[in-house]
């Protein structure tokens, strides 16, 4: 019923942001149950007819960010394959709308499992993007090597820029990150790579992105 699922929306919105701002305030690792429903004034009930436990509360708020980073990167140019580092863009600018949020999963505070998700998340969103231009150009470059490699960086930056209170802006932060990484990855692009696909697929499993056969 449409009271009830406003209810429902309404629950899990104050137990996410309960989550959100207690991570910087204790650390995620050191967070309880009990620390969220008392943020929210929420009921156990309440919290346990929707998640297991905090990690499957913040992984619920990892769908919804996967959700909102995928609809920026659709937008940039419909139907149009956007440049290699366009989807780093639209992190860093999500990132700076959503300062809060990124406080708590790329501080200090944030524990592995964060990190973990976060990781998950951009590797997805890059391998997704790196994918139809590896392809495209005829690369021997493993999209998941790329993807892995690329996340590490981008990773890294969101990680300093939340340490320097998010400045530069993100415009300024996407130029930076462009300026480092394109060059290296449009000529990876262009040309075979010096180590042999097949002693990269022997280390990672991988074929162009796809899973060596068994």
């Amino acid at each position: 019923m449409p009271g009830q699922d406003r209810r429902v929306r309404r629950s899990q919105r104050l137990l996410r942001e309960a989550l959100v701002a207690l991570i910087p305030e204790k650390g995620y690792d050191r967070i309880t149950v009990q620390d969220i429903l008392d943020r929210a004034d929420v009921g156990r009930s309440t919290f346990y007819s929707h998640y297991r436990d905090k990690d499957d509360l913040l992984l619920a708020g990892f769908d919804d960010l996967r959700t909102d980073l995928k609809r920026d990167l659709d937008a940039l140019s419909p139907g149009v394959p956007p440049h290699p580092t366009s989807p780093t863009g639209v992190i860093f600018a999500h990132a700076y709308r959503h300062r809060d949020l990124y406080k708590a999963l790329c501080g200090r505070r944030g524990g592995t499992v964060a990190q973990r998700h976060l990781h998950r998340l951009v590797s997805d969103l890059l391998r997704d993007h790196l994918r139809p231009h590896i392809e495209t150009a005829g690369s021997d470059l493993p999209v998941d090597v790329a993807a892995a490699f690329y996340t590490s960086a981008a990773l890294g930056m969101l990680t300093w820029w939340v340490d320097q209170d998010f400045r530069p802006g993100p415009a300024a932060l996407a130029s930076i990150y462009q300026r480092l990484a394109a060059p290296g990855l449009l000529a990876a692009l262009a040309a075979p790579a010096s180590t042999p696909p097949s002693s990269i697929e022997k280390h990672t499993g991988t074929s162009h992105g796809r899973p060596a056969p068994g």
